[in-house]
């Protein structure tokens, strides 16, 4: 309950409301990319700063090897399902597994500030963890579909340059790494603007989100129901994975449902950019209609507070 009255969730609420109604209401494309590099900034910049202050340490190569397994294993495990249960082609299939391998900033963003705000802030090296997450799953991807069907001329260097020269890969790595580098003390000029007023323009953000997603849902041509079930399945099944790697490898609990997060989201900024230009004849509106539209909003309201939940228990249980 108190996940699910915290302003975040009460704003992306309201713009899924508003969006179902048929409101007029929308936040201008500028200011929405402009709050985008805002967060994706402002998170980089406190993971860096975290792991300045503490250090490279074990947990943070721990936790590195974890997103690096669950972004190689989710996609190879959502194909198969998506090609036989799901009844897609193999190219679609692929698109989808890609997508859900990778990682969605922005639901870390939300569930790193909601976890903060219960006392269990996440480590600072779970960013670094989510860079590491962005890339391998559009890798796996692609030599899925090459393994099935012939997925046209692909300009290979172009494509790497698309994947890890991507905006949001970009800005979170070196925010991250200006982090470090300023550490502390250099981050106290900078702070009233990448600190007091974060969690003010997540709310305005995740109007924007609700209301992109609800209006994605509403205009969706190719989802079925089969596919509407694994949209929720897929995080609820990669989730409960994050959570007992995070376990094992010895997370605090904060840590282990960051890392559940990244497990259970699926990326519709970075990886649809790669699949246009890799796969161009996956159906776009698919696979941003299971990310973007079920995914993301079931992270958001359920996700949170369900690995939260998951997560205690299993720390406990396992110390």
């Amino acid at each position: 309950m108190e996940n699910l009255l915290s302003p975040v969730i009460l704003f992306f609420v309201l713009g899924g409301l508003a969006a179902f109604a048929r409101s007029d209401l929308t936040i201008p494309e500028p200011l929405s990319k402009t709050l985008s590099l805002y967060l994706m900034a402002a998170i980089g910049l406190k993971g860096g700063i975290l792991v300045s202050a503490n250090g490279f340490t074990t947990e943070l190569v721990l936790a590195g090897a974890a997103g690096l397994i669950l972004s190689c294993l989710i996609p190879l495990l959502a194909f198969v399902v998506l090609k036989s249960w799901g009844r897609l082609d193999v190219t679609n299939s692929a698109a989808v597994a890609a997508h859900y391998g990778s990682v969605s900033v922005v639901t870390f963003i939300t569930g790193n500030q909601i976890l903060t705000d219960q006392g269990l802030p996440p480590a600072g090296y779970m960013i670094a963890v989510l860079a590491l997450m962005e890339t391998p799953a559009i890798i796996v991807g692609l030599m899925l579909a090459r393994r099935g069907e012939s997925v046209g001329p692909q300009p290979g260097e172009e494509l790497m340059r698309e994947t890890l020269l991507n905006g949001s890969v970009v800005l979170l790595t070196g925010s991250f790494v200006i982090g470090l580098i300023i550490g502390k003390d250099g981050f106290a000029p900078i702070a009233p603007v990448f600190e007091t007023g974060f969690t003010g323009l997540l709310c305005l953000f995740l109007l924007d989100m609700g209301l992109l997603a609800a209006r994605r849902l509403r205009n969706a041509r190719s989802l079925t129901l089969r596919l509407s079930v694994l949209a929720i399945a897929f995080p609820v099944f990669n989730g409960l994975i994050g959570c007992a790697l995070g376990t094992v490898f010895g997370l605090d609990t904060g840590s282990t449902t960051a890392l559940a997060l990244l497990a259970a989201s699926a990326s519709y900024i970075a990886v649809p950019a790669a699949m246009r230009m890799a796969l161009p004849k996956a159906d776009a509106g698919l696979y941003l209609a299971m990310s973007l539209a079920i995914t993301f909003p079931f992270n958001i309201i359920i996700g949170i507070p369900l690995f939260t939940s998951v997560s205690k228990f299993m720390v406990q249980l396992w110390s």
